[in-house]
């Protein structure tokens, strides 16, 4: 009873991974000077075999804390600049290993351009699928690369000055 039990969950999940491998792609990488619509980006990544979808809102905060003196301080807006078309490519090929390596079923990525005020989102990242373990990992792991290879730079601007910054991975 064990064995035939093992042997149709195996299959199971053999042609889930077949469906999910083989299925219409809706991710996409996508550079924008307008406000994000979070709720947009997470609905284009669901689709019917997924059980979970986890988003990332990343928004411009207040205060900053300078990673070499540790001085914080009050952030007035951020702009946001990149080169283009190889951020593009370089999201696609994020989005393409994390569904190798993860698992999982879509990836939307959203990111914003130009002057973002305080709270404005800047990044959107919607990953989805059949479990929610893996979309969790495959959008902590999104966001830490994206920060790490993608050429956006930030530039933070302070009632004292400005300054270019690193993305923290």
């Amino acid at each position: 009873m064990d064995r035939i039990f093992l042997c149709k969950a195996s299959s199971i999940l053999f042609v889930l991974f077949i469906l999910l491998k083989n299925m219409p792609t809706t991710d996409f990488a996508e550079l924008t000077n307008d406000p994000i619509d979070l709720t947009s980006v997470a609905r284009r990544v669901v689709l019917p075999e997924c059980g979970a979808t986890v988003t990332l809102d990343g928004y411009a905060r207040k205060y900053t804390k300078d990673k070499t003196t540790g001085e914080v301080r009050e952030t007035d807006f951020l702009v946001y600049e990149a080169y283009e078309p190889m951020a593009i490519k370089e999201m696609q090929k994020l989005i393409d290993r994390a569904k190798s390596d993860f698992g999982i079923a879509n990836v939307g990525i959203v990111h914003r351009l130009g002057r973002l005020e305080i709270g404005e989102t800047s990044v959107v990242i919607s990953v989805a699928a059949p479990h929610r373990k893996a979309a969790f990992a495959a959008c902590e792991w999104i966001i830490k690369e994206l920060k790490k290879t993608v050429p956006i730079w930030k530039k933070e601007v302070y009632a004292e000055g400005e300054a270019w910054v690193e993305g923290e991975a």
